[in-house]
């Protein structure tokens, strides 16, 4: 309940970074969890994490939490993700701003997994920041992002990558997709 008041109160504060109503369902966060091989080795950037429920999800499945790399923007989320997951790397700073906000960390990372409410941002910002996370990813690792929409964050998708959705996963509120972005076949 305290996560609910939490991310309410963001929510009023910044409506366009929050984005959501409510923080990601346990169901959501677990589909989007299950693309993440937990045996790797190369970090996992984690965009918009909030109250840490996507984070938790991965951690459940067995990445460890040392690999995890959380860009938050909100600093009360900021020192909640510290508190809750001793062993992460949380980093203050706009998502949307990869490489400046890596800062030179993690050059290569095995998945980006977004929470970014990417709908409220123009459709050049929403392809920039896709084709910013897939420029780090190797082995083939997805971008990770979840959406309420039929079509998608990103309608048209670019040449610059393909996409793929998940089914809908009707135990979160609202209903909602997973999409996977990956490079181009070629």
């Amino acid at each position: 309940m305290r996560d609910q008041v939490r991310f309410l109160k963001s929510l009023a504060e910044r409506p366009r970074m929050t984005g959501a109503i409510a923080p990601s369902g346990p169901a959501l966060a677990k589909r989007m969890a299950s693309h993440v091989d937990p045996a790797g080795t190369l970090p996992i950037v984690e965009l918009g994490p909030g109250t840490g429920v996507v984070t938790k999800a991965l951690i459940e499945r067995g990445v460890a939490p040392e690999r995890i790399i959380a860009i938050e923007y909100s600093p009360d989320f900021c020192r909640l993700l510290a508190e809750r997951f001793p062993g992460i790397t949380v980093i203050r700073g706009d998502a949307y701003d990869l490489d400046r906000t890596l800062d030179g960390r993690a050059p290569e990372v095995a998945n980006v997994v977004s929470s970014l409410p990417l709908v409220a941002r123009p459709l050049e910002d929403r392809v920039r920041l896709v084709e910013a996370g897939l420029a780090r990813t190797v082995g083939g690792g997805p971008f990770i992002q979840f959406s309420y929409t039929f079509n998608g964050p990103i309608y048209p998708i670019p040449s610059s990558f393909r996409g793929e959705a998940s089914g809908w996963i009707l135990m979160n509120m609202p209903p909602a997709r997973v999409w996977l972005y990956r490079p181009p076949v070629h």
